[in-house]
């Protein structure tokens, strides 16, 4: 009788649970309707006054304001131009949500009729136009439309709601920025820590997810081959350093085919070089600019050591002075944590269907979002899909490509993928911070 008992009550507990779940997934869908026409004009405003990374002054303080006016506690100026608003609802746990404030040095071609005509001055003294071509602009208005549903809604969730807008993560070092000043000592340090991310491959109205590792470690390096120069018709008592600079190039591939597992992932590209000055001079030196990606601290150690030995070697079969090698280490992958996800992943099937959850492959591009999971902090970023189904229809029957992040042309299907993206963040930080049950 005792089993027969407690085999009830599971039951009842479960449905009573699965009801709720399904309960709250339409409240879900209804507020975020009642949301999305509100800030289409925001998103708009935010795409055609983008700013550069750590350039973020009037974008920042139009966070700010939406953030106090949605009812959120708020401090400036974090690590830069970081924003930090805080919705304190009861007792529960602390979960963050972060958005990314900057544009790039980007000159849009979209033919929008809200497109970018910012125009500025790079660091190497070039004019360019400022474009949101890598979506932080969808990412910033999802992130203000949360932030409303959540002030609204307190009667639905209990805890800590710790909203970051983080400047500089095109230059990967906002995260690092806001960390240094105190983001998580100043203010409360949270269970948990949510991010999207907009996906260029991916039909609007779809979330893709992944555990583990979704984007990698990068790091820069730059290798100045040495010789001795001289005319170039008279290589003999030379030492060309740009010869030595091509052959560099050539055995560097030969770290990723014959020293790296073909399971494991790594990328190394010469995105630079330069030397000499005139066609008949040999030049005393010649510089490489490499990106090294990868995913595993073994891979990514392995690769620093292996392209130091193949600089170190190349220059000693040309009995060439020792190159000097400057190798700064970059950000580490981002890890989805897999307990994270599992607990809210459900949530997100029920507010959005399990036929728009899909599975996310990873990728070699680099986010600082991964910074807040190295201080012990479980990390879930998702991806956010951006195309439309015709257009993505299209691309598969003509085999064309579709723009990527940091294109020119790139334009996301805003309405469905904020709609989608908003669905999502709402019920993922309502799954974390349960109304906490009053007992009588």
């Amino acid at each position: 009788m005792h089993q027969l008992t407690k085999a009830i009550t599971l039951l009842v507990v479960f449905v009573t649970g699965f009801h709720s779940g399904l309960a709250q997934a339409g409240n879900v869908k209804s507020w975020v309707e009642q949301e999305i026409t509100l800030l289409i004009p925001l998103y708009e405003h935010l795409h055609s006054h983008p700013e550069v990374s750590n350039q973020e002054v009037k974008t920042a303080a139009r966070i700010a304001s939406e953030l106090k006016s949605a009812g959120f506690e708020v401090t400036t100026n974090i690590g830069g131009h970081g924003v930090v608003g805080i919705l304190k609802n009861g007792s529960g746990p602390v979960v963050m949500f972060r958005t990314d404030l900057d544009a790039l040095p980007v000159t849009e071609e979209t033919g929008l009729p809200y497109a970018s005509s910012v125009k500025i001055e790079s660091t190497e003294g070039v004019a360019t136009g400022v474009m949101h071509a890598c979506g932080h602009d969808l990412h910033m208005t999802n992130f203000i439309g949360l932030a409303r549903i959540l002030a609204k809604h307190r009667d639905e969730w209990s805890g800590t709601a710790l909203l970051i807008g983080q400047p500089a993560e095109e230059v990967v070092s906002g995260a690092r920025q806001m960390l240094e000043d105190g983001l998580f000592t100043r203010f409360p340090k949270p269970h948990f820590a949510l991010a999207v991310h907009c996906d260029p491959g991916l039909q609007s109205g779809v979330i893709g997810y992944r555990s583990g590792f979704i984007m990698a470690n990068t790091d820069s390096c730059t290798i100045t081959m040495r010789g001795r120069g001289g005319h170039g018709a008279v290589p003999e008592i030379c030492i060309d350093p740009i010869v030595q600079a091509s052959q560099l190039i050539l055995d560097l591939q030969t770290i990723i085919s014959r020293e790296i597992s073909p399971l494991e992932s790594a990328v190394i590209t010469v995105g630079a070089i330069h030397g000499g000055t005139k066609n008949n001079i040999i030049p005393n030196e010649c510089k490489l600019l490499l990106t090294i990606r990868s995913y595993s601290p073994q891979v990514r150690q392995h690769l620093h050591e292996a392209i130091q030995r193949k600089a170190k070697a190349v220059a000693m079969s040309f009995q060439a002075p020792e190159p000097i090698i400057e190798l700064k280490e970059g950000v580490s992958a981002t890890y989805n944590d897999a307990d994270l996800i599992q607990r809210v992943l459900p949530a997100l099937g029920e507010a959005l269907g399990d036929e728009n959850l899909v599975p996310a492959g990873q990728s070699m591009v680099a986010e600082d979002f991964s910074l807040y999971g190295r201080a012990n902090v479980p990390l879930f970023m998702y991806r956010l899909g951006t195309v439309s189904p015709e257009k993505l229809a299209a691309s598969i029957h003509e085999g064309t490509l579709l723009p990527s992040l940091h294109s020119s042309t790139y334009a996301p299907d805003v309405r469905p993928a904020l709609q989608a993206g908003l669905t999502a963040s709402t019920a993922a930080m309502l799954s974390l911070m349960p109304k906490t049950a009053v007992s009588n």
